[in-house]
């Protein structure tokens, strides 16, 4: 990779937009882009189909995705490597966010839908870095979460991620193909939140043209506790507002004690549920497609991934630094969302086993993301931890 260099972007307390976008502005949506922006995800079907909507991609070498934009760069992170090439070889490839400053990855103008976010970073600064996208000017975030944490890759380790909506490939490659539709503007940005620069690489693809009436946007809201205080349930989406549908789940899970840990159940509050939910699960190995225990006789604790759901990572102690087992799972609600008119609560149960048979309430340390689209561009979300709340230690 190239020798770093001072990004030129702005601080995370000011609404100034990044260098880049100061001096050319936002990306706009063409008049010639009046058709729906067509739909695949997941599936090949629709592909052949013709459409007046039009493709750009922001990246550290086109800043504001503009059409022949891309590679004019003449200073960035490979201009060193580049000097004897010049302008189209590779000059800016990467960012480099400042200590305590975000960068604005994509900031765009018009109507239109996010298909594909790519990035990397070194894994130990997967939650250094805050991702936040927000829509159609709202100063509020819909997605507020670790970068790691997003992309599933929540312990700073990396293990692969093969499932429709998010990708984590050899070795750090976090990709996204959540569909994020929009009507007038959206805007991406990664906090660096820690003392470091912080290099980056990243693309977000997205296309111009119409967007359906009944489009919602996507939101993602990142919770932690711990540990998980004695006899409660680990949130995972709380008092939310509005009309929309659940579609994912991600869970980072540290276990404290000896034994099983997952017999909580997963429930879904909706629509006025208050002590009791409308969807309750049966166990936690349940919820993400796995049985009795996740134990392959034999092998133990086995991970797995699968277009909707997995066990993908399974972190084990080493005799040494690592003393406690942690897992990473996924369960994508692409099949089956989870619909709501008016409000929505997820929590989860920590449950082990105790002496004589008996349930034993857990204080683990869990961090979820909880996904869902919403027919607002924000709703009540938590205040996110801070640099030590968040770190994977």
């Amino acid at each position: 990779m190239p020798t770093p260099r001072p990004a030129k972007k702005t601080s995370t307390r000011s609404s100034k937009k990044t260098a880049a976008s100061r001096s050319r502005g936002a990306v706009t949506h063409p008049a010639a882009a009046s058709a729906a922006v067509p739909s695949t995800f997941g599936s090949t079907s629709g592909i052949s189909r013709l459409s007046a909507a039009v493709s750009r991609s922001a990246t550290a070498e086109n800043f504001d995705a503009r059409k022949g934009g891309g590679a004019r760069a003449s200073t960035g992170t490979g201009e060193r490597a580049a000097r004897e090439l010049g302008a189209g070889w590779k000059v800016s490839p990467s960012i480099v966010i400042p200590a305590g400053e975000t960068a604005t990855l994509a900031d765009i103008d018009g109507s239109g839908v996010i298909g594909h976010i790519w990035c990397t970073t070194h894994p130990s600064h997967w939650r250094h870095l805050v991702l936040r996208v927000y829509w159609e000017g709202d100063d509020q975030p819909a997605i507020e979460t670790p970068l790691g944490d997003f992309f599933c890759a929540g312990w700073n380790t990396w293990a692969q991620v093969s499932s429709l909506p998010i990708a984590v490939n050899p070795h750090g490659g976090l990709n996204s193909y959540f569909e994020m539709p929009f009507r007038r503007s959206a805007r991406v940005t990664v906090e660096n939140i820690v003392p470091v620069d912080i290099t980056v690489y990243y693309q977000v693809d997205f296309t111009l043209g119409d967007v359906p009436d009944d489009a919602a946007y996507l939101h993602a809201q990142f919770r932690r506790s711990n540990p998980l205080p004695y006899q409660q349930t680990h949130p995972i989406l709380t008092d939310v507002q509005g009309a929309g549908h659940y579609v994912g789940t991600y869970l980072g899970w540290g276990v404290n004690n000896n034994g099983w840990w997952g017999e909580g159940e997963v429930k879904f509050y909706l629509d006025g549920d208050t002590d009791y939910p409308t969807i309750a699960g049966t166990g936690t190995e349940d919820y993400f497609g796995g049985a009795w225990n996740f134990d392959v006789p034999d092998q133990g604790y086995t991970p797995f991934t699968t277009p909707y759901l997995g066990l993908h990572q399974v972190i084990r102690p080493d005799g040494l630094y690592r003393a406690q087992t942690r897992f990473g799972m996924y369960r994508w609600h692409l099949a089956d969302p989870v619909r709501f008119a008016e409000d929505l609560r997820v929590d989860i149960q920590a449950l082990g086993w105790r002496s004589e048979g008996r349930y034993l309430p857990l204080q683990d340390d869990i961090s979820s993301v909880g996904y869902f689209y919403l027919d607002a561009t924000s709703t009540n979300r938590p205040q996110l931890p801070d640099a030590n709340g968040l770190e994977s230690i």
